[in-house]
């Protein structure tokens, strides 16, 4: 079988792909606001904060899931979310590489 093309990017590349993507849509930015402003939650409670039914906020739930931005633990019939600080970590050295190798550059 033949390679996929993102067997030609680092690990790094294709994990940080993983995570902009799961970023990309704004309910996902949404449901991180408020898993950072509640601390903790369970799939009810975003359903009551965002103006989705109640798949569709499971569909985002299972994105950033999966791209290691949350993490959930099963609580009875419901399941706990909480930010991933692992995925956090990995972001915020990322862009803060990005961000002191701008600030070096002398660009047009």
């Amino acid at each position: 079988m033949g390679a996929t093309k993102t067997d030609f990017f680092t690990d790094e590349q294709n994990k940080m792909a993983v995570i902009a993507k799961a970023l990309g849509h704004p309910a996902r930015i949404a449901i991180i606001e408020y898993l950072l402003k509640v601390n903790e939650c369970i799939c009810g409670d975003i359903v009551n904060e965002l103006p989705l039914a109640q798949p569709t906020v499971s569909q985002h739930l299972k994105e950033l899931k999966n791209a290691g931005l949350i993490k959930g633990n099963i609580e009875g019939n419901s399941i706990c979310y909480c930010i991933d600080e692992k995925a956090f970590g990995t972001l915020n050295a990322f862009f803060s590489n990005i961000i002191s190798t701008v600030k070096k550059q002398n660009c047009c």
